[in-house]
């Protein structure tokens, strides 16, 4: 079989010469029941509903009305991008379309569709905060208004509501938008300028590649080559927070505001793509080898400060103080997916795994209708930090709309294409089928149990190459039959060997062929870098692809006085919110460290008054998915626990 290029985009539409592999169409994953299934129908049946509930209660769907003149009265919250919160909660409407056809949220959509139509200008501009509250003066604080970010999700929710459903209701005003941005900003244009916030750069990409129009390619690279000339100014935070200090093609670490640079990475990505600049491609490796070296939690989080939002130096990773906002975590599986597009390399998706699971599955309940903005590894028992629990909404509500429209989107990313056959990054029960014939059906339990079962369909008979990921952490302990037999390369029993990241099965397949993958999920001890001190002297439990963490009210002692003991095991499976999950248990030794001492400092060496204080007892302590905390109740957690061995 040879791929034909021609079919209709998802998320990241046709791409230039410069990927190696390439998107599937919209629609070609379809999950079957499992453990995505349940997450997506969750996001469908109560998140779209209650964010729009949430938006009309917040007035932000009534500021596109005082924009439009339909309403009068004052402006509702303070932010100037509270319009982004209607666009991506449109995009996400517009995947769930169509994955389901729904009319009722066709319905819907064109409700919202209309207050936008009605806030547009007769030359395109839309941006109620700048209308209202500005009196319309346009472009007047770039680094802060956030006018083109805004625009940016405009443009996204437009592709994606044309993408899924056909009409060109959202797109024709995005374009429109997009259009303006060329002529204020383009070569020949009345301005310039970049925004204080990355997002509309892979936003112009993705309309380019939407309509063909160079015109929004070659803005998209004027605005990242302008970025790093310092026109943001002397402003807070300085011009490391704005990613203004260094000029794109010269910047090889990632610093500043974590949503931002990775924001701005995407879009220098999703330039590469289409230019091949070959200078782009080894900043972005720089940069992701930075990223990964000391600025990524185990979680997959990153953004280590809460001061300004921002990515700490290198091995700054503390735990309780782990700002980790959930839209970061979205933002790094968008530059991993496109990264995985421009090499082909495992290593992109082995980290958009770990941050699907992990760093941002953790910002949403499992019910689906309230959300983390900030994810710590550790909340201690008598915390101030932050917000008590999960929030059904936020004054900044960037995140839950960002969770909906991911979720709704999140079968774009299992699965890519190529001239050769499929290839398969994520794993979940469903079908995948490829516009020019190739296609398997998955059976799994992933990510709780380890087998995943592939067969070849009737239609998708023929010669061509299925590839399959190893993860990281399964390599050479990874076995692969098929039709029941060891495949080529492996040992006897089909055990992979170590290098392999993926396998390659490259044959005539007929219909009914079965491959069977079989990953291993012991619980495993993770170590970090000494130098990341709230870990030294620590583990983390992880199981397969999920990082798990101790929970106050599962636990017989507090989580200050424990000390874990030997290696860990996979206890008795516990319901939470209808959703049931593997536990891990661990030996531990419980101690109360509480002297009441009115000094809690001693000489090396000296007596150890909470040693002679202390009663030690044996223990044991269960340890649940980190996506899965905060789920019962809000209290004491962790992630990185003592260990008897680590210290």
């Amino acid at each position: 079989m040879t791929a034909d290029r021609s079919a209709a985009p998802g998320p990241v539409g046709e791409l230039g010469a410069a990927a190696v592999l390439r998107a599937l169409p919209a629609g070609a994953v379809r999950l079957g029941p499992g453990f995505w299934s349940a997450r997506v129908t969750a996001n469908a049946e109560r998140s779209l509903n209650a964010g729009l509930e949430r938006m009309t209660e917040a007035g932000t769907l009534e500021n596109l009305e005082l924009a439009a003149g339909t309403r009068h009265g004052a402006y509702h919250g303070k932010l100037p991008f509270l319009d982004t919160d209607v666009y991506k909660w449109l995009e996400a409407v517009a995947w769930h379309v169509q994955s389901t056809g729904s009319a009722e949220w066709l319905e819907k959509a064109d409700e919202v569709i209309a207050l936008v139509a009605a806030a547009q200008q007769e030359d395109g501009y839309i941006n109620s905060y700048t209308t209202v509250v500005r009196g319309g003066e346009r472009w007047a604080d770039l680094p802060s208004g956030h006018e083109m970010y805004c625009a940016g999700h405009l443009i996204q929710a437009g592709i994606a509501h044309r993408r899924a459903t056909g009409r060109t209701s959202l797109f024709d005003i995005a374009e429109r938008f997009a259009a303006l941005l060329v002529t204020q900003f383009g070569e020949d244009g009345e301005q310039v300028g970049y925004c204080g916030h990355p997002e509309v750069e892979t936003a112009l990409v993705e309309l380019y590649r939407e309509t063909g129009n160079a015109a929004y390619l070659r803005l998209a690279d004027r605005f990242i080559t302008l970025r790093g000339s310092g026109q943001m100014g002397d402003r807070p935070f300085g011009r490391r927070y704005w990613q203004d200090l260094v000029p794109v093609r010269e910047l090889r670490a990632l610093h500043g505001h974590a949503v931002r640079a990775l924001y701005l990475a995407t879009g220098v990505t999703d330039v590469y793509l289409e230019t091949g600049e070959a200078a782009l491609l080894d900043v972005l490796r720089a940069q992701w080898e930075d990223l990964l070296r000391g600025k990524t939690y185990i979680t997959g989080g990153t953004g280590a400060r809460h001061r300004d939002e921002a990515l700490g130096d290198a091995f700054e990773l503390p735990a309780d103080e782990a700002y980790t906002e959930t839209c970061a975590a979205i933002a790094l599986m968008q530059w991993a997916w496109r990264m995985q597009l421009a090499t082909g390399e495992s290593q992109y998706a082995d980290i958009f795994e770990r941050v699907m699971y992990n760093g941002f599955l953790a910002g949403v309940s499992l019910v689906g209708d309230r959300y983390f903005y900030v994810n710590p590894l550790q909340v201690r028992s008598d915390t101030t930090l932050g917000p008590d629990g999960r929030q059904a909404w936020f004054s900044c509500a960037c995140c839950p709309p960002n969770v909906m429209r991911t979720l709704a989107s999140l079968t774009h990313y299992f699965a890519t294409s190529d001239d050769d056959g499929l290839q398969i990054h994520q794993y979940a029960s469903g079908e995948i089928r490829t516009e020019w014939g190739a296609g398997v059906n998955v059976e799994t339990g992933y990510p709780f149990d380890g087998t995943v079962r592939l067969a070849i369909p009737p239609a998708s008979a023929g010669t061509w190459t299925l590839a399959l990921r190893i993860p990281a952490w399964a390599r050479g302990a990874t076995t692969v039959l098929l039709n029941g037999a060891p495949v080529a390369g492996t040992g006897n029993d089909g055990t992979l060997g170590a290098d392999v990241d993926y396998v390659r099965l490259t044959r005539t397949w007929h219909a009914g062929d079965v491959v069977e993958l079989d990953f291993p999920l012991r619980p495993r001890l993770t170590v970090a870098d000494p130098r990341v001190d709230d870990a030294r002297g620590c583990v983390a439990i992880e199981r397969g692809p999920l990082v798990y963490c101790a929970e106050h009210l599962d636990q017989d002692s507090d989580l200050r006085d424990l000390m874990l003991a030997g290696h860990p095991w996979d206890g008795a499976p516990i319901e939470i919110d209808g959703t049931t999950l593997p536990t891990v248990l661990i030996d531990a030794t419980a101690r109360s460290l509480d002297t009441k001492d009115p000094w809690p400092y001693r000489e090396l060496g000296g007596p150890d008054k909470s040693a002679a204080a202390g009663h030690a007892a044996h223990t044991r302590v269960t340890a649940i998915p980190y996506l899965a905390w905060a789920n019962r109740t809000y209290g004491a957690m962790r992630v990185w626990l003592p260990h008897e061995e680590a210290n």
